[in-house]
């Protein structure tokens, strides 16, 4: 979470609960009503009647944790077929449209299959069936209508629309005139039970491009890649969330529409409503589109535990970009105290001008462009990362001395009572920014209900106002230790094959080898 000025925390809590004033049962506790339809599907209800939408959110208990090998990526992949229509919408004539769709699938797995036979595949063969396919394709592409549920609900005052996949949720979001409700109700309850993977090879080339675009063109997702790869050596944390190259251009249909019946029923899904709405209505309205969708049996978690680093691990990723550095500790899941006293760490560490990271690292060395700490709460046990980019001429090697020296300093001395209590201003000035509207709301209350429970953000402020110097420094002693932590460098490509040529010509029988 980025943290933004220091404000009066006094000032924003009176306004605040005077603005939103009916959406609490106590001052800053969420008066949030909940109901479970017979089918599992939970539904969050926060009236909040001074605005004239309802800002409605489907979430799926379901992300890239959830995926095994082979098909990584599948979760993110969904997120793109979710919007490609059902049986009613996207399509001129499903029950034209049906054959065609069973007919490509039947095409590219001959054409897979042919290919697999690598010297021996027919050409010939190939290239008949692909001419199949094309035409196939092409009386397809006359029977899809792009975008229809998405345009409809732009046409009915509809905002917001967007989707969002992370390791462990999938996440929809609309945002509503209050009267347009049963339109949002029988639009995804159908898109819930009649999905239709439509598009499907040519969506899968969409995430290809994406992959291209965030990971394998950018210097930092290409590292926060790797990193976590490194980080992790058996808990599906360790894959990303958009999948593994290999295995996005190699899954399947077949395998998608499984992962699909197994993690997108109503008793792994919520929906949460915030706005100007009746409980009772909503309720009514829920039953009456939802309540007929099949649950499936409880899907399987993630047993995988991690086990304990035992040293120190370091990976060098090559690339022709500046250079950066990225450390991550192990840290606890959602629901363990320590992660109070990690959050105040990490905004001691980096939040804003005032931060230990900027005023050394950055404004007094004067040796990184960029210093940053986070701690990522997650479903299962997570990390608190580091994140720095040095300031030429100065050194990769530079930025990490002085990042292990900052984190001594805090294990050895405790911060300074303004300090700390800074921080907890901070926090709470932006945990309250991040509830001061009905988007954020439902936001946050989704989000935490897909981790573990929604009632993490009645506590919160509590917690974070429990948090001492001493528990600072213990979470710093206990977590931010060199066998708990991974290093990952980002380094030019050119400058380290010439560093690499510079110690063999140097390893050569005549020449000395000096070591500094």
């Amino acid at each position: 979470m980025k943290k933004k000025t220091t404000i009066s925390i006094l000032s924003l809590i009176t306004s605040f609960v005077f603005l939103t004033s009916g959406i609490f049962a106590d001052p800053l506790k969420l008066d949030v009503k909940e109901y479970v339809l017979k089918n599992g599907l939970k539904l969050l209800m926060l009236e909040k009647h001074d605005v004239p939408i309802v800002c409605l959110r489907v979430n799926y208990k379901v992300g890239s944790v959830d995926e095994r090998p082979g098909i990584t990526g599948v979760s993110h992949l969904f997120e793109h077929m979710m919007f490609k229509g059902t049986k009613i919408f996207g399509t001129r004539d499903y029950n034209a449209e049906k054959p065609l769709l069973d007919k490509e699938d039947e095409l590219v797995m001959k054409i897979s299959a042919e290919k697999y036979r690598g010297d021996a595949a027919d050409k010939k063969k190939i290239a008949s069936l692909e001419k199949e396919l094309e035409e196939a394709r092409k009386k397809l592409r006359d029977l899809v209508v792009k975008d229809e549920a998405f345009s409809l609900y732009l046409r009915h005052g509809g905002s917001g629309l967007n989707a969002a996949t992370a390791a462990d949720g999938t996440y929809y979001f609309c945002d509503l005139p209050v009267n347009k409700l049963e339109l949002w109700a029988f639009i995804e309850s159908d898109r819930m039970k009649n999905l239709v993977l439509r598009e499907f090879y040519s969506e899968r080339d969409v995430v290809m491009e994406e992959r291209r675009l965030r990971t394998e063109n950018s210097p930092f997702g290409l590292l926060i890649e790797q990193l976590n790869a490194v980080t992790f050596i058996a808990h599906p944390y360790r894959w990303p969330t958009i999948g593994w190259r290999s295995d996005v251009q190699n899954i399947t249909k077949a395998e998608t529409a499984e992962y699909f019946k197994k993690y997108y029923a109503p008793n792994n899904a919520v929906i949460v409503a915030v706005g100007d709405f009746n409980p009772a209505d909503m309720i009514k309205l829920v039953e009456q589109y939802f309540v007929d969708i099949p649950d499936q049996s409880a899907p399987p978690r993630v047993k995988t535990v991690e086990p304990e680093q035992k040293g120190e691990r370091r990976v060098e990723v090559e690339f022709e970009s500046n250079p950066y550095i990225a450390i991550s500790y192990h840290i606890p899941g959602i629901g363990h105290p320590d992660l109070y006293a990690l959050d105040v760490l990490s905004s001691l560490f980096s939040d804003g001008r005032t931060s230990r990271l900027y005023k050394s690292l950055i404004e007094e060395k004067r040796i990184a462009v960029m210093a940053h700490a986070y701690d990522q709460i997650g479903k299962y046990p997570d990390t608190f990362t580091f994140i720095a980019a040095p300031r030429a001429p100065h050194t990769v090697a530079e930025v990490e001395s002085a990042l292990y020296g900052e984190i001594e300093k805090l294990k050895n001395t405790p911060p300074s009572d303004w300090e700390l209590q800074k921080i907890k201003n901070q926090l709470e000035a932006d945990f309250i920014r991040d509830l001061n509207s009905a988007a954020g709301l439902a936001n946050e209350i989704g989000h935490f209900e897909v981790l573990s429970d929604w009632r993490y953000i009645n506590t919160f402020m509590d917690k974070i106002a429990q948090v001492t110097a001493d528990d600072v420094m213990r979470v710093a002693k206990k977590y931010l230790t060199k066998n708990n932590r991974t290093v990952a460098i980002l380094v030019k490509k050119e400058n380290n094959n010439k560093t690499k040529e510079a110690k063999e010509d140097n390893n050569k029988p005549g020449k000395a080898t000096a070591t500094y």
